[in-house]
């Protein structure tokens, strides 16, 4: 931990990097949206271990017309009767998109399988199935790239206690979250499992170290830049086409609508 902190990544060289990967980002949508790519990008972890966060950098300057985030709720009594990956499916990128699932098809590997959400049989066949599933996907075309993000008992607590003195990110703890520092162990062996079957050849395993979350999302941001082979794509320049002259409009009397109170001025002195 100590080692992690000395090397904690100033903020000015985090923002300016951040910002140039952010630019390449841009062009990664550009060309997704223009070659017709589907791709997804799975973000999986411990929880408090910053995949929200990193999500939130990768989405900042893009656009959620092509670029959108899946975080679904929990399964209605209906879709708990239907096939597993059903629910994903709905989800997936047609051509032209990008999908960044907050969790994803892999709670069923782990919060599942260790709060008892499912049946050991259930998870037995999830573990069996999926690199069935994530095959068809990447034999028919898609781009998918799952990234784990690690950290530490001791930051995971940190960031808990965060979180509940802070009354703008409190409601980021739920029971369950609170529950996986007493099932520590239970998700560390339910994690391994999860890799031992799931970490193929075709949709690998990318771990990111996120003890400093940071370092974390500029890791994590690079290699999914680094993974695509996108390239700029050229667009035509765009002027503003010249205004063109009067035509008798008038502005109807602002007293006929309603505005909204000027709070702003409440803030400046008098």
């Amino acid at each position: 931990m100590a080692d992690r902190k000395k090397s904690r990544i100033p903020r000015p060289v985090y923002e300016r990097e951040l910002l140039r990967l952010q630019a390449e980002l841009v062009k990664l949508q550009e060309w997704v949206r223009h070659e017709g790519v589907r791709l997804v990008v799975v973000f999986e972890g411990r929880d408090a271990a910053g995949k929200g966060s990193t999500i939130k950098r990768v989405t900042e300057h893009l656009n959620p017309r092509v670029v959108r985030i899946a975080a679904l709720p929990s399964p209605t009594e209906r879709e708990r009767t239907r096939w597993y990956f059903q629910r994903y499916i709905e989800h997936l990128p047609a051509a032209g998109e990008i999908v960044l699932f907050d969790r994803s098809w892999y709670n069923r590997a782990g919060v599942e399988r260790v709060m008892g959400f499912c049946t050991p049989e259930e998870h037995r066949r999830f573990l069996q199935q999926c690199p069935i599933f994530e095959r068809l996907l990447v034999d028919d075309g898609v781009l998918l790239r799952k990234y784990w993000f690690s950290v530490s008992l001791d930051e995971q607590e940190r960031r808990f206690a965060a979180r509940i003195d802070d009354p703008m990110r409190r409601w980021k703890l739920s029971p369950v979250d609170l529950q996986s520092v007493t099932h520590w162990e239970d998700y560390s062996r339910a994690k391994d499992d999860m890799f031992v079957h799931t970490d193929t050849a075709e949709s690998p395993w990318h771990v990111v170290e996120s003890e400093e979350k940071r370092r974390g999302r500029l890791n994590m941001i690079a290699h999914l830049l680094s993974s695509v082979p996108y390239h700029e794509v050229s667009r035509p320049a765009v002027s503003l086409p010249p205004r063109p002259g009067p035509t008798g409009y008038f502005r109807p009397d602002r007293r006929l609508q309603t505005y909204v109170p000027d709070h702003a001025a409440t803030l400046l002195p008098r």
